[in-house]
């Protein structure tokens, strides 16, 4: 199957077209690029001139600077060299990964006796999703995923592995979860009968979780195809997972659900401490499998086959990220602090719901459904990278826009006594711009 070659790939394989490094360059050299107006670049220019209110990246603030529990804090100045420096196993600590999976089953409380495997550790989500694209994914694969989705699934799927990415309308007329359409979209797309998706809950850019009706109804929904004979590869991006913020969205991960449903179906769940445990810079995730029956052996042969992959790429994960993972993990005080700091992003997500129900239904921006994480998004009637820009020049807001049609706020980034103010200042901006 032939790639198209993104147009800044090619301009900077013209750049370098008489240089001796273009004449060196695999087929993924030259289909390799940064995206210039992807959520990194537009993070580093509002770093630069978002005086007033960075919205942009995901992360989560408190007093104008990045949460971080105090018990983390403790952790750190309390470990010796081994727990520091030295070597972490290619799959990570043995100890926290067994932690981690104690942690799966306490907050995925449908998985009850199902059989996992033991998660193993990558320098983050985006390397955890990269594994598994290197493991399941080629040239001739097609991944199924909303049309409201992480730009990074782009650079991975489709600029690494030469994949095909699939889109679907993310939501219906009701402004809920477009499953007819995601049924629809699995079927057209099955290759030799197997089916690749990925959904990510809380949802970046939207922050929108699936109810517990939606959530039922993804559940038959996989179930129906893996009875007709369908192999699913289901991987499950966790990275904001537990920031529910309302009593009719399904709190658990969809990878509960999917774990131990059918032989046909092979769950992956993606997670980590880096959004759970706002420790963004420790770039610690984590890889978990499971599926109906699955054999210990058989986990361990996926494990090692994922073991294998690391070593070939970046060899083990941080140490001293590990360390400190399980002593907070172990920590009986430490999961109450964490907590607290889960409590501040929905007092502020409530705020935000508030000020964003108000909108006259004519009005330029109108927000995307949203229930949970770290955002919330507008479709903007009028040209979103405008607007971005105009936010940064006029009023030192830095935002995201994407495909210049939406625009995604950050309200983690934000405090609690700062929210209305910055949309006040983002809905006025709009008003002079359109």
């Amino acid at each position: 199957m032939l790639l198209q070659v993104n147009p800044l790939a090619e301009e900077l394989n013209k750049m370098l077209r008489n240089s001796v490094a273009s004449r060196f360059f695999s087929n993924y050299g030259k289909r390799s690029y940064f995206p210039s107006k992807g959520i990194v670049a537009q993070a580093a220019q509002a770093k630069e001139q978002a005086h007033r209110y960075d919205a942009t990246v995901g992360m989560a603030y408190c007093n104008k600077k990045p949460i971080c529990t105090k018990q983390i804090q403790t952790f750190i100045s309390s470990l010796d060299e081994e727990d520091t420096v030295a070597y972490a196993p290619t799959a990570g600590v043995k100890e926290l990964r067994s932690l981690w999976q104690k942690e799966i089953y306490r907050k995925n409380p449908a998985l009850e006796n199902s059989k996992i495997s033991l998660p193993i550790v990558v320098p983050g989500l985006t390397a955890g999703i990269a594994q598994i694209a290197e493991l399941f994914f080629d040239e001739r694969s097609t991944l199924v995923i909303p049309d409201m989705f992480w730009g990074n699934y782009r650079l991975i799927f489709e600029g690494k592995r030469k994949s095909k990415i699939s889109l679907f309308p993310f939501f219906n007329e009701k402004g809920t979860m477009n499953i007819n359409a995601y049924k629809e979209a699995l079927i057209k797309n099955a290759t030799n009968g197997k089916i690749r998706t990925l959904l990510n809950f809380p949802n970046n850019p939207t922050g929108y979780s699936p109810s517990n009706d939606e959530a039922l109804l993804l559940n038959e929904l996989f179930l129906e195809l893996a009875k007709s004979g369908y192999d699913i590869l289901v991987i499950i991006d966790d990275a904001y997972f537990g920031l529910f913020y309302e009593d009719e969205t399904y709190k658990q991960s969809l990878f509960a659900i999917l774990a131990n449903l059918h032989p046909n179906i092979l769950a992956v769940k993606v997670d980590g401490a880096t959004k759970e445990h706002f420790v963004w810079g420790f770039r610690l995730g984590f890889v978990t499998f499971g599926s109906f029956d699955m054999s210990e052996q058989e986990y361990n042969a996926l494990e090692q086959k994922l073991a294998g992959s690391i070593r070939a790429s970046f060899s083990n994960c941080s140490k001293i990220a590990q360390s400190i993972m399980i002593k907070a993990l172990s920590n009986p005080e430490y999961e109450q602090e964490r907590k607290s700091y889960d409590k501040k992003l929905e007092q502020r997500y409530h705020i935000v719901k508030k000020m964003v129900n108000q909108l006259p239904q004519n009005f330029a921006l109108q927000p995307l459904p949203f229930n949970s994480g770290y955002f919330m998004t507008f479709k903007v009637n009028g040209n979103a990278e405008k607007l971005r820009l105009e936010l940064l020049k006029q009023e030192g807001i830095g935002s995201i826009s994407i495909n210049d049609k939406f625009l995604r706020i950050a309200f983690s980034a934000v405090d609690e006594e700062d929210i209305e103010d910055l949309f006040d200042r983002i809905f006025n901006c709009c008003k002079k711009v359109f």
